[in-house]
């Protein structure tokens, strides 16, 4: 192993072959006992509300089309197993080569949990969003949910209070 350090790497895919290609790594894994290599695989997905015929429906969306995630220790094998599996085009970096993702960036597109100790934020407390549709809105927190990783913010839109829920990655803390 030249690098023996866990990091976030980000394979491109064909489009739609995301679900297909996790659970043909996942084999890969299982049939190699490679365990000890690759810890997780991940397609962010969000919720999205879709009015179709007067009726509204919730529906999963993959945040990232065409691309999956994996948590591993990189190394050359590893790299030639993943990038031949069917519906891989590569990993995401120059020329092709694996770049681990920096920790800014797993945290903004919410690869890991954020723990109850690390998410310092309670109701009451100011707040600024950070990224999505309401990017740059200032808030007030008004509830809490550890368990779903969201929290209940009041932004003030179009002059009245509106209240939005919005997943721990996406607010920041005004001091």
């Amino acid at each position: 192993m030249e690098n023996n350090k866990v990091r976030w790497y980000v394979i491109h895919v064909y489009s739609s072959y995301e679900t297909m290609v996790k659970s043909n790594l996942e084999k890969m894994i299982e049939n190699n006992n490679l365990q000890d290599y690759i810890f997780e695989i991940a397609i962010p997905t969000e919720e999205d509300i879709v009015e179709r015929n007067g009726k509204r429906k919730v529906v999963e969306r993959k945040k990232f089309p065409g691309y999956v995630f994996m948590k591993m220790i990189f190394d050359n094998n590893l790299w030639y197993m993943i990038t031949n599996i069917r519906g891989v085009t590569g990993f995401v970096g120059p020329q092709g080569k694996a770049k681990p993702l920096s920790a800014e960036e797993v945290k903004r597109m919410g690869l890991e949990k954020i723990s109850a100790e690390d998410f310092h934020i309670s109701v009451g407390d100011a707040v600024k969003v950070i990224n999505g549709p309401l990017e740059t809105f200032l808030g007030t927190v008004e509830a809490i949910d550890l368990e779903k990783q969201k929290v209940k913010v009041i932004v003030q839109m179009f002059g009245r209070e509106t209240p939005v829920d919005l997943e721990f990655n996406q607010i920041e803390k005004i001091q």
